[in-house]
């Protein structure tokens, strides 16, 4: 009686189904759109390795917008219909490009509204997937921030509980691989050791300033005097070290403990 007296059920053939993982549509690449942001500043690094001290050196430079870690990689676009893809080619774009102009235009947003003119986004992960980053930046810049990997493994087994050693020894030797492929393909990327950064802070901070085209300012060295925002897990560091404001001394690797094989070959490199 119920199915009786109730009205026509709309038939669900009529609404547009998402496309199934199964179809594959025809490939296309499109082309780069312009970029807003067409030189930006990527610090490459493995985790553990300064960039947050790096960044809020440089975020304290009236010319330089250095925010926390925007995990530029993890932001992407869903085509959800059969069409949406060939409605994107027609304007010249595919999943891929249309994420990179999302992440263009965040770099855009940020730099608007920080009233500065030079952006550097140092996210660690980005190390992982730097040619991408070039293909969609052609123009940017590369910062390669360098630690003994001896003592990037013993800051991961302080911070994590239950760490373990075999998981960071992978974690260490991925990002070290990415980051030596970087050296050796990207041209002209300026190259730094946390060591140094924190032995000769005024040194290594004018070196960056001049491969960034910016004049130096000292009261980049007093971080403490000024705002970057909070520091909390997955926007970057947040531990004492940093949060006091002070140039602090590296802590150096035990060179007693052994590392894998290939480690070690990187890390003579």
């Amino acid at each position: 009686m119920i199915e009786a007296v109730s009205p026509p059920r709309r038939t669900l053939s009529a609404i547009p189904a998402p496309r199934s993982a199964g179809q594959e549509q025809p490939s296309y690449t499109a082309p780069r759109a312009p970029r807003l942001v067409d030189s930006p500043v990527f610090v490459l690094s493995s985790v553990r390795s300064g960039s947050t001290l790096l960044r809020v050196l440089l975020n304290s430079h009236s010319r330089i917008r250095a925010p926390h870690e925007m995990h530029l990689r993890t932001l992407h676009v869903q085509l959800t219909r059969s069409f949406t893809a060939a409605a994107m080619q027609e304007l010249k774009l595919d999943k891929q490009e249309l994420e990179h102009v999302l992440w263009d235009r965040i770099l855009h947003l940020e730099l608007t509204r920080s009233g500065k003119d030079v952006i550097v986004d140092k996210t660690p992960p980005n190390t992982l997937i730097w040619p991408r980053l070039e293909r969609c930046w052609p123009n940017a810049r590369y910062i390669l921030l360098l630690r003994h990997p001896g003592a990037i493994i013993a800051s991961l087994i302080e911070r994590r509980e239950n760490p373990d050693l075999d998981a960071i020894h992978e974690e260490v030797l991925g990002y070290a691989e990415k980051l030596e492929e970087a050296r050796r393909n990207l041209d002209g990327a300026h190259v730094i050791t946390y060591e140094e950064l924190t032995a000769e802070p005024e040194k290594t901070t004018r070196g960056v300033c001049e491969y960034l085209g910016v004049e130096w300012e000292s009261g980049m060295l007093d971080y403490g005097s000024r705002d970057h925002g909070t520091f909390r897990p997955q926007l970057g560091d947040w531990s004492d070290t940093i949060k006091s404001g002070r140039i602090q001394p590296a802590r150096p690797a035990d060179l007693t403990t052994e590392l894998p094989p290939r480690l070690t070959e990187l890390a003579k490199t």
